[in-house]
This record gives C-alpha cells, structure tokens and sequence, in this order.
C-alpha cells in the first residue's frame, strides 16, 4: 500500500499515545461520553466513512487492521487503526471519491471505493483474505514497487503499530483481572454507562517511540501475553458468532434495497420512509385510465402514488418490532385481492388495509441467530419485493405480480450459519388477512447464500384457500436462484447479474371439484406453472443500470390470476364478465426492458417499457372496464346493455421516481 501524506499522521498518533500513557482510562471514558456531541456539532458540509473489517472466510471482525482513506480527488490520505470488535471511523472528511483499503500482516489487502455525499457516514465494509488463498474480487495486487521514503513511513507505522499493541495488551490484562467479568454493553448503552461508572486504574504501560522499539519493550509485552493467559477461563468472552449473510455485500439482489447508510439510525429505531410515483402510458387508451392484471400498476395517463411508507425497525435488548404503512394505489389495491375477510366480521381489509408490515418479536441468541415474529409481514415469495424501489424491474413477470406479497400469522427465522436461513410459517392463509376455512397455511422458506455471487430461494407452502370449499387443498413451490457472475468496478459495465425463478403448485382434494393434473369433466385440472427469468447490467460505477427479461404462466382454473377489477370487482365478489371457474383456461406472457438512473443510493429514475399477452381477453381495452358513469351496482352482476372492453394483448410505458431513506 502506499502511504504518500501519512507523517503527519504520525505525529497525532505519538501524541495519542503519551497521553494514553498516563490517562488511559480517562481519556476513555472521556472520549466515549463526548463523541456523539462532538458529531451533532459537525459540519454538515463534510461527510463520514465508517466499517468493520472482518475476516473473508469467517465473517469475524478483526482488530488492528491499518485502514487508510485516500481522497481520490485532492489526493490526501487518512490513516486509522480498527478496534476490539473490527471497526473504524473516519470523521470530517471532505466530500468525493474515496478508496478505502484495508492492510494487516497475514492478510491480503483489499480495498473499495465509496461515494461520500455532504452531512452522510459511507458504509465500508471490508473483507480480508487469508495470504496465500485466492485474492477476492476487489483486492489490490497491482502495486508500484515501494520507494525509500515510502518504506521508511512503512516501518514506523508498523513499528508504532507494535508499542500500541503492548498497550492494549496491558489494558487488557487489567481489565480481566476485575473481581466479576460482566457480559459487554451494547453500543448503546457505553456512553450512559461511562458517564457515572468509576475508573479502573490501568498499570501505565513503558514508554513508547513512534520509531523503534527496544529490548525492554519487548519484555513487557511478554509478561503481558504471559499474565493475559494466566486468567480464569470465566474471564474469556466467548467469540460472537458472525451476523447471518453479512460476509459478502448484497445489494446488487433483485430484492434487496440497495441503501447502505440510513441517515437517521439510532441504537433503538432504524427508520425507513419509501415514496413510489409512477406515470404510465398505455398503449390501449383505455377510456376509464383503468389497467387491470397487475399488482403494481393500476392507472393510465396519470401521475400516481403508488406507495408512501413510513416505517422502520425497532431493536432493544433483543426485543425487536416493524412497521410500514402504505397510503396511495397499495392501500386500495392490495386488499382487494384479499378474499379471506368475507369470511365473519370486523372487517378486516379496512382494519389491515393502511399496513403492509406490522410484527413484534424477539431474537435469540442462539446458532447464528433466532427470530420469533408476529403480525403481518412480506412473504417474499416469487423473488421480487413488494417495494419497487429494491427491484430490477417496475413491472414483475406474473410469477411475481400474480403470487402473495405478504401473509399474517407467525414466523420463526432460524439461521444454523452465517450462510443459511430456515423460516416455517403458520398463518392465516395465502396472501389473506384472515383463514378461508378451518385449516391454516403451513409453509417454509430455505434461502442459502454460499458466496458472494450466488443466492438460492425456495418457497414452499399448503393451504385450504378456497372460500367455502373446505375440502380443496393448494399446494405451491417457489425456488429462485441469482447469480452475479461479473463484477469488474474498473470497467464502465461494471456488473452483471441474472435470476431464474420457477413456481409450480395445484388444487386437490375430496369434493374439490378439481384435481392437479390429467382431471376429466367432473374433476378438471387446476394448476400453476410459470417462470421468468431477468438480466441485468450496471454501468459507470452503479450509476445506470439496464434490465431486460420477462416470463409465462399457465394456470388453468385461474385460481392465481389476478381478477380485472370490471366494475369494482375484487377476490371476494367475482365478476361474470371474467370466470375463474374450474379448468378456465388461461395462458400468459410478458418481457420487460428497464433503464435506471441511481445518480444516488437514495433515488432510482426508473424507464420501462412492457408488452403482455394471453390467451383469452384480458387486459383493459380502449372501451375501458368500468360502466358509463363509473362503477355501479353490485361488482358481481352484469350491467344491462354493457360489457368490458378486453383484449389479448398490452403494451405500456411506465416512468417512475422512487425513493426511500
């Protein structure tokens, strides 16, 4: 690495550490207390660049990690040292392109470039591998020979680097050998703690130059390491095991939100605010702006709010919440294909309809982790977010659009590694508020992630989700796989990745009326098979992105086709203008050509053109599908002297700006 501007560096670190010397403690706790008031009082013109160093292959956090920040602009450097758990910080720094490298002896260096935005903190996340295996994608290997110079500012660093590890090591030991060991604090919880706990005294550590070291130094750190082993074994804390899925950087998944820093984030409530606005033009003119068999679009020729959420994620002694709200089309829309409250009263798709996740639970500490939630939360089945802004698309293929974005009941998270999650449900039914019939749904998710470019998706679920008819069961598997399989940040098409998801599922059941596959008159077939498939490149460093792909169904019975909503017909009401009969057939697909203009990680300026088709009639014609005068009557009768204009075929453009903190 080089290290070109790092002397005077050098001399806040000596400085640092005569005081350290002699006001070890002190100046801890000091320091502690006055960080976060000293931060409220920054400048909100200059930025932030905080991270964890942690080890590639474990995920462990590892401390005394070299980190330098390199202005790629004016060219300055920053020089830090990460601490016990791995992290490092730098503060006040002017905004631009940063690289960001991580160096230690036994490591192979590696580094990343970040953006820094005025008034924000970049997350920086670096892994280092092992020397001697396989450098990972990102990792330098391409420097200069070192200079004299260089190498002397090389060799003071490493030697200051030594002295400061005595010292540490003297803390250390003096803090095992408190009479009680009590488990650490969370972040948290340091600064209260501090500002009232009285202070150990610290054996003052032999004094340090920033130049060379001496024998008697290198005794002390012996007697140190020797008295450190000495100690109880109680006194030892356990290593944590590593976060689930936080070895490798995610956010290039169709999914997955790809906000790395949230502005306002406290120890107990991280915040989440989403804003989705859509203008679409579609190419039949229907005559009532009314467009129907989708679940994220619903009108033509007009500016709409799709969604506004405002939300976020409480977390408190393992305790933890969500909530987000959904007010515009979402709250309307959704709901509406939602047949399960007409079974009983109260009124459910009123009482649910402005939340699209609310659950409460509790983590424990247990594996890798187990969480225990209630409420309503997002299924994520058919690979696709329920937020558009976390996906490669606006517009998802019918395997997406046309299975359950959310379900209430009860999950259980369990993560037996750091690279795989286990989830059964229990809840009320298939994207339902409330139970069709007596049974629940029962159902697992499987996602194993074994490296940084390959994510695997499985969806497994059963029901009895037939208002009224008991005796009919459903079962359906979703498995999605996404592969990057470049990514190259020096290269203008910096990044490629591509998704696979298959869905299959069918009816079944004594006095059903239906059976899966291969069914006669009495008993026809009623089933779902579908796929879709997406291709995606991002270009000049993430800041364009160009998605194409698209997908088909066949879902005889329509049993998963979302109902036109002809005349205000919803789940519950039906319409005779659009069966969903017994063996109706129906057989449908679609692509899809996306265009992304992420100038930041906050806003995404989305073009997208589509093209549908199917098998019988369908989408909404020129006529329109709601009668003169609007919706009238009740939804599931026919209105004399009317009918729908339907047809096989839609082509649209949609323009979209979303945003979300």
């Amino acid at each position: 690495m080089h290290n070109h501007g790092v002397v005077p560096e050098l001399r806040h670190v000596a400085r640092f550490a005569r005081k350290l010397r002699t006001h070890s403690s002190l100046f801890l706790v000091i320091a502690v207390c006055a960080a976060p008031h000293l931060w409220a009082f920054a400048d909100p013109a200059l930025g932030a660049v905080a991270g964890v160093a942690r080890d590639a292959s474990s995920g462990k956090p590892i401390a005394g990690v070299q980190i330098v920040a390199h202005d790629l602009g004016s060219g300055a450097f920053h020089s830090s040292r990460t601490d016990a758990d791995g992290r490092f910080q730098f503060t006040d720094l002017e905004p631009g392109q940063y690289e960001v490298a991580a160096a230690k002896m036994g490591f192979q260096e590696a580094s990343m470039n970040v953006q820094l935005d005025p008034g924000r903190t970049a997350r920086v996340d670096l892994p280092l591998t092992v020397a001697g295996d396989v450098p990972r994608s990102g990792a330098r290997t391409d420097d200069a020979p070192l200079t004299a110079r260089e190498k002397m500012l090389l060799d003071r660093i490493e030697s200051l680097e030594h002295r400061l590890s005595q010292m540490e090591t003297l803390l250390e030991t003096a803090t095992a050998t408190k009479p009680a060991a009590k488990p650490p604090l969370a972040s948290s919880e340091v600064a209260s703690v501090a500002s009232t706990a009285p202070v150990a005294p610290v054996p003052t550590p032999p004094a340090a130059s920033p130049v060379a070291t001496t024998p008697a130094a290198d005794d002390a750190s012996s007697t140190a390491q020797a008295s450190a082993a000495a100690q109880p074994p109680q006194a030892q804390q356990p290593p944590k095991p590593a976060e689930p899925f936080a070895f490798a950087d995610w956010t290039w998944l169709t999914g997955n939100s790809r906000v790395t820093d949230v502005p306002l984030d406290t120890p107990l409530f991280t915040p989440e605010i989403r804003f989705d606005t859509d203008y679409v033009y579609d190419y039949n003119h229907p005559a009532d702006h009314t467009i129907g068999g989708s679940s994220e679009i619903f009108r033509s020729g007009e500016v709409q709010l799709t969604q506004m959420g405002i939300g976020g994620d409480f977390h408190w002694n393992n305790v933890r919440g969500r909530v987000m709200t959904q007010f515009g089309m979402y709250s309307e829309t959704t709901p509406r294909n939602d047949a399960s409250p007409a079974l009983g009263g109260w009124d459910l798709d009123t009482a649910y309809r402005y939340i699209s996740e609310a659950y409460g639970g509790y983590h424990f500490d247990v594996l890798h982790g187990i969480n225990v939630d209630a409420g309503i939360f997002m299924s994520y089945v058919g690979l696709f977010s329920y937020y558009q802004f976390d996906n490669w698309a606006y517009q998802p293929s019918y395997v997406s659009s046309n299975t359950p974005w959310f379900f209430n009941g009860v999950r259980i998270q369990v993560f037996p590694t750091e690279k795989l999650k286990i989830e059964p449900w229990f809840v009320n039914g298939w994207q339902s508020y409330g139970k069709f019939n007596k049974s629940p749904g029962l159902g697992v998710q499987i996602l194993y992630r074994p490296n940084s470019w390959l994510s695997i998706l499985g969806n497994q679920y059963e029901g009895t989700d037939a208002l009224g008819i008991p005796g009919r069961h459903r079962v359906h598997t979703d498995d999605s796989v996404q592969i990057k399989y470049y990514d190259n940040k020096a290269h203008f098409i910096d990044k490629a990745a591509m998704t696979m998801t298959v869905d299959a599922g069918c009816e079944f059941g004594t006095n059903s009326g239906v059976s899966c596959y291969g069914g006669n008159i009495a008993k026809p077939s009623q089933y779902f098979l579908g796929f879709m498939s997406y291709q995606r490149f991002w270009f000049d460093r993430d800041k364009f992105a160009f998605t194409m792909g698209g997908g088909a169904i066949n879902n005889p019975g329509r049993y998963l086709v979302l109902l036109p909503p002809i005349n205000g017909a919803t789940a519950i009401s039906g319409t005779p203008y659009f069966t969903e009969n017994p063996g109706d057939p129906f057989k449908a697909w679609d692509a899809s050509a996306t265009f992304d203009y992420m100038p930041r990680q906050y806003i995404t300026w989305r073009f997208e053109y589509n093209h549908r088709s199917s098998s019988v009639p369908y989408f909404t014609g020129p006529g329109g599908i709601s009668p003169p005068g609007g919706d009238n009557g009740t939804p599931g009768l026919i209105v004399p002297g009317w009918i729908p204009s339907l047809t096989k075929h839609e082509n649209r453009l949609t323009m979209a700006i979303l945003v979300m903190f």
